[in-house]
């Protein structure tokens, strides 16, 4: 299931507290923003509390200068029963260039209760219309 209907974008500006030595943006800081966006596109799916579960594949495709305006669009790329996959692209601009691609990664995310156990995603999966079966 891709579901790029439900996307989110999230538009920040890389500052010098922001950059590595290189003056471009620190890796813990990109992976801190990816995970943003994937929390707020899970959330936003789910219409519940969410948590991150896990990371994978971060890809850094090119350094992201200071000064840079970055665009991170997460979708939910798979829907669980209680869990969901969420992938995020980043590109960054810079003042009279075009756009270029910077950021991926996925994020897998989980449905929570109020005392943050797992549970499942309203809607995601109708109840089974005989409860029998479900059960065998």
């Amino acid at each position: 299931m891709t579901n790029r209907d439900t996307a989110l974008e999230l538009t920040e500006i890389v500052f010098p507290e922001h950059a590595n030595h290189y003056g471009t943006l620190f890796g813990g800081n990109a992976l801190m923003l990816m995970s943003k966006a994937a929390f707020l596109a899970a959330r936003a799916f789910a219409q519940a509390d969410v948590v991150m579960a896990g990371c994978g594949d971060a890809q850094f495709l090119a350094p992201v200068p200071v000064g840079s305006v970055l665009r991170l669009r997460a979708w939910v790329s798979r829907q669980g029963r209680s869990s969901l996959t969420v992938s995020v692209a980043g590109t960054f601009e810079q003042l009279g260039q075009a756009p270029r691609e910077a950021l991926r990664s996925f994020f897998e995310m989980v449905v929570v209760d109020k005392s943050g156990r797992p549970r499942r995603i309203p809607k995601a999966y109708p109840a089974h219309p005989n409860p029998e079966k479900e059960a065998a």
